[in-house]
């Protein structure tokens, strides 16, 4: 069986815009990745590490544990061994409470990057391939978190590029959610249920025919 860790945040995790509930796990993208690549006969388990809130580098005023690099290392060595990391961090890089640029969220991602690969692995284990995900461009902010990501629609403008360039230049595999859907409709930040779907499919398709012959065996 091959193995695919999710480290994520909310948009990941499923949250139901409008609401702290949460789609069920065939409904949200990572779920849908499972199930299609068994549709296709694959051997695979897609483990989610998503947690709402989490930034890449960076700490919460107000909730502990937001922080991304925080046991990054040891979450590797627990789930291996392990085809293929998926990274998709950023949008909390930008709330209102950090002053954060497009810069400052590609230096964490790079971050978490080194320590996924300096994580320690028992014998004969490889290290996993990794793919960063920029998550589409954050909306017009709406409802209860509308003050929470207040100026964030301006704040990750080009987030996609940054990523992408620190992508070519550490060796990992990249994807730009904006091309196959948008952030949430309804509150501007996260996944509708359409948004879910489209992803989760679309991500399937890239794992299948573009990463390296590791992941091609999922």
């Amino acid at each position: 069986m091959k193995q695919i860790l999710v480290y994520a945040d909310s948009l990941s995790w499923g949250i139901i815009p409008m609401s702290r509930n949460r789609f069920a796990f065939h409904q949200r993208w990572p779920g849908i990745l499972e199930l299609n690549l068994k549709s296709q006969g694959e051997d695979v388990r897609v483990i989610e590490d998503c947690l709402n809130g989490r930034r890449t580098i960076y700490e919460d005023p107000f909730k502990p544990g937001r922080n991304g690099l925080i046991g990054l290392g040891q979450r590797i060595e627990i789930n291996s061994p392990l085809s293929l990391v998926i990274l998709m961090l950023g949008t909390n890089d930008f709330q209102a409470n950090h002053n954060h640029t497009v810069a400052d969220a590609k230096n964490g991602m790079r971050t978490l990057i080194n320590e996924i690969r300096s994580a320690t692995l028992e014998p004969g284990m490889n290290m996993p391939e990794i793919l960063v995900i920029a998550p589409p461009p954050i909306l017009e902010p709406k409802g209860e978190i509308a003050a929470k990501f207040k100026d964030a629609e301006k704040k990750c403008i080009g987030l996609a590029k940054a990523y992408q360039d620190l992508c070519e230049e550490m060796v990992c595999q990249f994807f730009d959610a904006a091309s196959v859907t948008s952030s949430s409709k309804v509150d501007g930040v996260h996944f509708d249920i359409e948004q879910h779907l489209a992803f989760g499919n679309a991500i399937t398709k890239f794992i299948s025919a573009k990463l390296s012959s590791t992941a091609k065996k999922l």
